[in-house]
């Protein structure tokens, strides 16, 4: 998701500090990027810039919405909890504006949390049929929303950054996600990464070493997600392996002499 590296200026010397320290930073980042490109599971939000990809955005709000039904159902809010089960059978189906249709109400007079439910549900559409800034606009609203759950409102933010991420500024990225790229927060793994990327087009490559290290060191973030920054760690010249012996054993490698 790396931008693609800038030529050195043809008019610096040959033998130059300053020319050669620019190959190193453009050879650094083709690696990086072949690295990030070679792996298929890059989903989510455009690697980082969609990390998470529009249907599996829409199977967690599925989650979501599921757990929003059957916590609400017996509190009398069952012509909601039914609109969005609706929705969820029509995006199974692939029926994605169907499913937008169905929630627009829930949007202008729903709860708190069927209004969430349906803005999450209403941005993944829009990613599935190309609206990139129609889906930014609603997770930016669900974002603004204060009486959306916290958890739901970080999840936003994550999915309206990565969703453009790069028509964004790397400061800005790095001054919104901060807060969730710390270890021990729910979305350190998700944040984590877009924030190094967004140290790394800024050219902060120290940052973003440390910062893919402490990823491929959290054992509660998935192993895809540890494996990526363990290698984004280690093209960085930053190790990240604290056991390479019991690296070796789960990637089924021999062990060393």
């Amino acid at each position: 998701m790396a931008r693609t590296p800038t030529k050195s200026d043809n008019t610096e010397k040959p033998g130059s500090p300053e020319n050669g320290a620019s190959r190193e930073d453009e050879i650094l980042m083709r690696e990086i990027d072949e690295a990030v490109r070679q792996d298929d599971t890059v989903q989510f939000f455009q690697q980082y810039g969609v990390a998470l990809g529009g249907a599996v955005a829409l199977i967690i709000v599925g989650m979501f919405g599921y757990w929003w039904w059957d916590s609400t159902s017996e509190a009398g809010l069952e012509t909601q909890s039914e609109t969005i089960v609706s929705a969820l059978d029509s995006v199974e189906a692939g029926d994605f504006a169907g499913a937008e249709e169905k929630v627009a109400g829930l949007v202008e007079d729903g709860s708190s949390g069927a209004r969430t439910v349906a803005r999450f549900l209403q941005a993944g559409a829009a990613l599935e049929q190309g609206e990139d800034a129609r889906a930014v606009e609603l997770y930016a609203a669900v974002v603004a929303d204060a009486e959306a759950p916290q958890a739901l409102r970080d999840l936003a933010l994550i999915r309206e950054i990565s969703t453009n991420f790069d028509d964004r500024d790397p400061a800005d990225v790095i001054a919104k996600l901060k807060g969730l790229a710390v270890p021990g927060n729910a979305y350190f793994g998700s944040a984590g990464e877009l924030v190094a990327i967004a140290h790394l087009e800024a050219g902060n490559r120290k940052e973003a070493g440390a910062l893919f290290s402490a990823i491929a060191q959290d054992e509660t973030i998935p192993d895809t997600l540890r494996n990526r920054s363990r290698q984004m760690a280690g093209l960085l010249g930053v190790d990240a392996i604290d056991d390479v012996e019991e690296l070796l054993e789960q990637q089924g490698g021999p062990a060393p002499n």
